[in-house]
């Protein structure tokens, strides 16, 4: 899937793949351990069939796996035993997360989209705060949602765009954000309404939106409107000190860190 699919570890390299039968139909997820010959010592197979893996994380001795196809399977495995790899349990909630990233060495934060626990139909993007304390009984000890059906992230493709410090308790996404009219179907698209980057305080109590940062003034909407890759899409996100700087194809921006308040654009 990406880079975080494989890992190396002890002498040990670990991927998590999914395979499509053509011949038989559906999908099948697998782990496997190999040794320095490339020959394999141990294996976990046919993980959720019919599904396919959205992310993966390996950490130490555990490897997380997120399948998807109408809830969103975490599969804690346990790796300490090279040859005999096995699966400690799930977590079933709805929705999947595209990214897995690590917040201490027993939470993860999971970003991705809620979907309709019935019918799979995927929702607005989501963020989920993941408890592996106890590996053999995961939960999700909070989420936050963001708009309906149709937004969209450069995180959920790109880790690039993630930017999380554990230290200062800051989460910066870039979004997308659609909204539906109330009353509408679940399939329906929103209408676009924000194009940006969301600031969170994270820790373990959960997400907190701290403001909105835009780099679309109303003339730069008039010209261009919201769409996915607009040249005023906020696609990165870093911190110098107690400034934050969100980058555009079209400018870069500074703001203080603590109130948010703006220091500087700068057009490109």
């Amino acid at each position: 899937l990406n880079q975080f699919s494989m890992d190396e570890h002890n002498g040990n390299f670990r991927i998590a793949t999914t395979t499509n039968e053509f011949r038989r139909g559906g999908q099948k997820n697998h782990l496997y351990v190999l040794d320095e010959n490339l020959d394999i010592t141990g294996m976990v197979e046919d993980l959720a069939p019919g599904e396919r893996i959205y992310s993966a994380r390996f950490l130490g001795d555990k490897a997380y796996v997120v399948t998807f196809r109408q809830v969103d399977p975490l599969f804690v495995i346990d790796l300490s035993d090279a040859n005999n790899p096995r699966v400690l349990d799930q977590l079933k909630v709805p929705g999947y997360s595209n990214y897995l990233h690590p917040f201490d060495e027993t939470h993860l934060i999971g970003f991705g989209k809620d979907a309709d626990e019935k019918t799979g139909v995927f929702k607005g993007l989501k963020l989920s705060l993941f408890d592996v304390t106890d590996v053999e009984r995961p939960i999700e000890l909070a989420k936050y949602d963001i708009g309906d059906r149709g937004s969209d992230s450069f995180a959920l493709y790109d880790h690039k765009a993630f930017l999380f410090s554990r230290d200062k308790n800051l989460l910066v996404i870039p979004v997308l954000v659609a909204e539906r009219n109330d009353g509408t179907e679940d399939f329906t698209y929103g209408n676009f309404v924000f194009q940006g980057a969301y600031v969170f305080d994270a820790s373990l109590d959960g997400f907190e939106l701290q403001g909105k940062i835009t780099h679309i003034t109303d003339d730069s909407l008039e010209k261009s409107g919201y769409y996915y890759d607009s040249p005023f899409s906020v696609k990165r996100s870093l911190y110098i000190e107690n400034s934050l700087y969100t980058i555009s194809d079209k400018k870069v921006v500074v703001h203080d860190l603590d109130t948010l308040e703006a220091i500087v654009s700068i057009d490109l």
